[in-house]
């Protein structure tokens, strides 16, 4: 499946710098990215930053550049500044009363010239969950940061004790023995429910015989505690088989309230069309919600004929992925935070969402095999009746089985003050026919856009707004281009932004057509066709932003027949043309080659560099010639 390109790296562990560091300059939509200005010494705050990036999301730090009102402006550094900083730095890095860990390599600090300014960056990982939290000074209460959508934040005290808890070095948090409780605390037609279902999973499994106690000691309902003597029922036996009541009054378990809401009706008078929740009529724990939701979810999914071994087989991959995402919200809750574990069904998307943080990091949980469990026996429990993967594998699955279903891929959401974790499904295509139909009321033919551009224009009528850091999820573009992708549908009207910088969100144009200064070049009205003589290859889908402007259209009078006339131009008229071709905006080789008339390879072995060197044309991304969106602009200084 295509992977979304998280952030400016590649991996947890190395640089992917942008094809060209001057897309940083563009107002940057997500978070990963910090400047400092560096100009009248080290930056002070910048360990609050580290700490942030370390606590919360791999980021980088980028000194020598001012940011004033979202804009940043390069200031750069002196060879000097770039070499006292660099020791500063490295000082406070392996000084624990500066910051509390050193995760750093030699490699994740370089120095980079541009626009001959100099710049410093570093570049701070995630850490583990064992190395979290990564604080400044030797006391993590009140020096402890994370990073939202304005910025560092100071992590409140419990914040850090959870993070300090989650940092154990072997974490099974649901293993708690629970004083002053006992068997008589479950609800035992739950329990018969359970080894029913196990006999159903493993009908030839030798715990089939043995009595309900030593059962529960195999499963990690019960545990006995050999250093300490103490034994009794576990958190995770309570959360599976308790008794309601019982859940209540744990206090380790301070609002455990599973919530299930069904949203299918198109009245916004009705709140729901549906919900289960604990209101008394039911003994609430996990097994008894996860009996009472699943087959609501799973009713809503298509099931194919399909035979295995001559039996019929009714669940699909969907399925599988579906139970999973169900079944990973109840895994990996961390049930001592204050929130509830809420599960939406809505007419063309499900949403998983569940108090706690992400114990790996994002790029970790996208590309599988690394999992961190906080509720191992709850894992352990749902994988022993068939409903749960083995660890590392869940995630997978879900990807899998959705991408079977060529439904558009899942995302998660990672929330702050409080922690939560939401995971969304959705259940449409790349383009439902009900949104091409939307798309084309509001800008009639679009058969001129490209995927990526009917892409975003899709999910800003099905989600109601779009973002940057959304759209990572659904393009196979690194943030920066999709940064370029979304000034460009803005410039041409189809979309409107709010404007704020970093954070910014975007939505349909829904006055288009007023919007439009020259009306029938976004229409693509069949009445006004590209000029033929240039040759334009329609079937390129040519930035539509250039528009074809007849004040600077190569010169009809000369009537060029490309086939002979255009070889016999002198090398100065030759690059007249280009440069003609190239004006205002960035075009392809290819196209260029087309509207000449002459190979590709020869005007990129012959003439461009030629150009490129004495400044008559300069480039899109200046640092490569191989990235798919190149292009060539006449510099106006030349002209």
């Amino acid at each position: 499946m295509p992977e979304k390109q998280l952030s400016l790296f590649s991996g947890d562990n190395s640089f992917e710098l942008f094809s060209s560091l001057e897309n940083i300059l563009l107002p940057n939509e997500d978070y990963e990215l910090e400047y400092k200005s560096g100009k009248d010494g080290f930056p002070k705050d910048l360990w609050k930053t580290y700490s942030a990036f370390a606590n919360t999301k791999t980021g980088f730090i980028i000194i020598g550049i001012r940011e004033k009102e979202g804009t940043p402006f390069i200031e750069g550094l002196s060879e000097t500044q770039i070499e006292n900083y660099k020791k500063q730095f490295w000082d406070g890095c392996n000084n624990p009363k500066t910051i509390s860990k050193n995760l750093l390599s030699n490699t994740d600090v370089i120095d980079y010239t541009i626009e001959n300014k100099k710049l410093l960056i570093i570049r701070v990982p995630f850490a583990s969950r064992i190395e979290r939290p990564v604080y400044l000074t030797d006391n993590p209460f009140g020096n402890t940061y994370k990073r939202n959508h304005e910025g560092d934040y100071r992590c409140t005290d419990e914040e850090v004790k959870r993070m300090l808890a989650d940092s154990n070095t072997i974490l099974q948090k649901d293993a708690t023995i629970l004083e002053n409780y006992t068997i008589d605390d479950f609800d035992f037609s739950t329990v018969r429910l359970y080894r029913q279902m196990f006999v159903s999973a493993n009908p030839d499994h030798p715990w089939h015989s043995i009595s309900d106690l030593e059962f529960f000691k195999k499963i990690e309902a019960y545990r006995v505690d050999r250093n300490s003597k103490i034994e009794g029922i576990t958190l995770a036996g309570l959360l599976m088989f308790g008794k309601g009541d019982s859940i209540n009054e744990q206090q380790l378990l301070p609002d455990f309230f599973p919530d299930y809401r069904e949203h299918l009706s198109s009245d916004s008078q009705i709140r729901w069309t549906d919900r289960i929740y604990p209101d008394g009529k039911w003994e609430h724990n996990l097994l008894q919600f996860y009996l009472r939701v699943w087959p609501k979810l799973s009713s809503t999914l298509p099931k194919p004929f399909q035979l295995h071994n001559d039996e019929r087989v009714n669940d699909s991959l969907a399925h599988v992925a579906l139970r999973e995402a169900f079944v990973n919200a109840l895994v990996h809750s961390d049930y001592s935070l204050s929130g509830k574990i809420i599960i939406e069904l809505h007419s063309n998307y499900f949403i998983f969402s569940n108090p706690g943080s992400l114990l790996i990091s994002e790029y970790q949980y996208y590309h599988g095999g690394i999992s961190e469990c906080r509720n191992p026996s709850i894992q352990k429990m749902f994988m022993l009746i068939g409903r749960a993967e083995k660890a590392g594998s869940g995630v997978d699955k879900i990807f899998r089985g959705w991408e079977s279903s060529h439904w558009q891929r899942p995302y998660i959401e990672i929330e702050h003050q409080p922690d939560r974790i939401k995971l969304t499904l959705p259940m449409f295509t790349v383009l439902p026919d009900e949104v091409l139909i939307e798309l084309k009321k509001h800008f009639g033919n679009i058969d001129h856009l490209t995927e990526e551009e009917v892409t975003v224009l899709t999910y800003c009528i099905i989600e109601k707004s779009i973002s940057n850091q959304r759209l990572q999820y659904v393009l196979n573009l690194h943030r920066v281009d999709i940064s370029l992708l979304l000034r460009k549908l803005c410039d041409q009207h189809y979309l409107k932004s709010n404007k704020k910088g970093r954070w910014s969100t975007y939505t349909l144009n829904k006055d288009f057509y007023t919007s439009q200064k020259v009306d029938t070049s976004q229409k693509v009205d069949t009445s006004q066709k590209v000029d033929t003589s240039r040759k334009v290859d329609t079937s390129r889908k040519v930035d539509t932003s250039r528009k074809v402007d007849t004040s600077r259209k190569v010169d009809t009078s000369r009537k060029v027949d490309t086939s002979q006339k255009v070889t016999r131009l002198s090398r100065g008229e030759l690059e007249k043309l280009i440069m003609e071709i190239c004006l205002d905006t960035f075009v392809s080789m290819d196209e260029v080659a087309k509207q000449l008339g002459k190979s590709v390879d020869y005007l990129k072995n012959k003439v461009f560099p030629k150009m490129i060197k004495e400044q008559k044309l300069f480039k899109r991304f200046p640092l490569t010639d191989n990235h798919p969106e190149q292009g060539y602009q006449t510099n106006s200084k030349k002209e």
